[in-house]
């Protein structure tokens, strides 16, 4: 480098974001050579905000490959290397396997560096640091406990990629436990909630992004996010959690809708994603560990695909209070947390709320279903929701899906439980020139889902539709899929997913909060980003 002025026009924008510490990833052009040393020091004198100097290594993910003597002189050199008004890093950040190398070694930084034996007027604080991109280290302990046998660092780091959710909560009890300051992060999709609930468990910081592109660890949030979406200054130790458990869930709108209305209400909770890979045990050993975790204080989960029904079969393991409409579907995507004073979990129950919001936004256009051809398309918990409501408000309904045994499984399940008088048939045997309502209830055409593109049916000739045919997707982000543009170029009358997907939503905020949703609210933050 021998030009700061990107980054600090990065570092400046951060400051102005809200950020307040700005890490300087050295390695990505220091390689080892003396004439690269003073553009650093210039860069870290003149930042607008304390810094975090880092040179990562390449063994711990970083960029660094150049030689390790090059590298300690670097970090010795920023720690003393600092004139009168000049601005020497907060902190250096080194890997804990390169500390612990020599004594040599520590004792070179130790020369650039605040701790208890220092004889200087040193700023320069030292985080010792331990990585782990592949997953959690199985020599996680022994590593702990050797870092905290050096006195000379002020603050410990332990980062490596969850591997599920149930790592963020070894990582808080970490925190819990810690003997100084400590930064306890998980990388990946899995460890955002870790970044997330940091201050919540005492974590001494957390990394974001200045932009998405711009992340130095697989799954940061930007600086936007963690401070606007999420509230990261509201987070405390009384902190409620809620979240959206399903998979994929990055593309759900479900923590800007909710979040927003906690800070509508000043409620002290934040909503998070929650990833969950398809599969019941899976499932059970999450939520269940979540659950049961009583520093973390969760209240309350949405269920989404592909685990509305696996949901159930547990609520009915453990007993939990389950509402009749998720008995008589099968199916549930809300579940509702009380503790006690001990932060134990008092009561759990489940309930679905996706089966009245879809006949309120159907009925909100279509008026009274009574003896119309309503066309389910799908046999998951959606369409298990929508063809039991449907069938009950008095739609004659079919199911159609592309495994027939799956649609036929749906329709008799739910016809023992309800005589609903719901009929099965493959996707092939789909007539458009018979349904006065279509009802997709796949993924089909969702973003991130896995056909974006496809339509779950195909529209091709308006003769064959009804006219007065209406064509609903409950896939809400885009807002216009691709079964609805080729509706609405057919002439066909649409109904997107928001509406109900608010509907829903505001069902699970007031079980949740006590409060009425702000409703509007939620229907404009949805309609801006879908």
């Amino acid at each position: 480098m021998t030009d700061p002025s990107p980054a600090l026009r990065d570092a400046r924008q951060a400051k102005d974001l809200g950020a307040d510490l700005v890490e300087f990833r050295l390695d990505d052009f220091f390689h080892g050579e003396e004439s690269q040393i003073a553009p650093i020091v210039r860069l870290i004198s003149d930042s607008p905000l304390p810094c975090i100097a880092t040179c990562r290594i390449s063994s711990e993910g970083g960029h660094y490959d150049g030689p390790e003597d090059a590298r300690v002189s670097l970090f010795e050199r920023l720690g003393t290397a600092f004139g009168k008004g000049e601005h020497p890093p907060r902190f250096i950040d080194v890997e804990h396997y390169a500390y612990s190398r020599s004594a040599n070694i520590r004792q070179k930084f130790k020369l650039a560096i605040e701790h208890p034996e220092q004889v200087r007027d040193l700023q320069t604080s030292l985080i010792l640091s331990t990585h782990d991109f592949n997953g959690r280290p199985a020599d996680l302990t022994r590593r702990i406990l050797a870092m905290q046998e050096q006195a000379a660092a002020k603050v410990l780091k332990i980062a490596f990629r969850a591997r599920s959710l149930r790592d963020n909560l070894e990582l808080f009890d970490l925190l819990a436990h810690r003997d100084r300051p400590m930064i306890a992060l998980g990388m990946g999709e899995f460890g955002l909630m870790s970044r997330i609930l940091a201050p919540k468990f005492g974590g001494f910081l957390t990394f974001a992004a200045l932009r998405s592109a711009t992340t130095t660890a697989p799954g940061q949030p930007t600086v936007s996010e963690l401070l606007d979406l999420y509230r990261f200054r509201s987070i405390g130790p009384e902190t409620a959690v809620y979240g959206v458990v399903g998979h994929p869930v990055s593309h759900s709108l479900s923590p800007h809708i909710h979040n927003a209305g906690f800070e509508s209400i000043k409620l002290d909770g934040v909503y998070l994603p929650l990833p969950v890979p398809d599969g019941y045990e899976s499932l059970k050993a999450t939520v269940l560990e979540l659950i049961h975790h009583v520093k973390l204080n969760l209240r309350g989960l949405s269920i989404t695909l592909p685990h509305k029904e696996s949901m159930l079969r547990l609520a009915r393991e453990q007993g939990w209070a389950v509402d009749d409409f998720s008995t008589a579907i099968g199916a549930a995507n809300t579940l509702s947390i009380q503790r006690g004073r001990d932060g134990s979990p008092s009561s759990v129950e489940l309930r679905n709320t996706d089966a009245p919001a879809l006949l309120q936004s159907l009925t909100d256009s279509e008026g009274d279903i009574t003896g119309k051809n309503v066309a389910i398309i799908g046999a998951g918990g959606a369409a298990r929701a929508a063809a039991y409501i449907c069938a009950k408000a008095g739609g004659l309904v079919t199911v159609y899906n592309r495994t027939f045994e799956r649609a036929e499984a749906l329709a008799a399940s739910l016809n023992q439980t309800s005589s609903t008088g719901i009929r099965a048939a493959g996707l092939g045997a789909f007539s458009p020139s018979q349904a006065d309502i279509v009802i997709n209830c796949t993924p089909v055409g969702m973003k991130d889902g896995p056909a974006p593109d496809a339509p779950v049916i195909a529209i091709v000739d308006i003769r064959d539709w009804k006219p007065s045919a209406a064509v609903m997707d409950t896939v809400y982000r885009p807002l216009e899929t691709p079964l609805l543009r080729a509706a609405k170029a057919a002439g066909l009358r649409t109904i997107d997913g928001v509406s109900m997907f608010v509907n829903q939503a505001a069902a699970q905020f007031t079980l949740w909060t006590g409060h009425a949703a702000p409703v509007r609210l939620f229907e404009r933050i949805v309609r801006e980003h879908a």
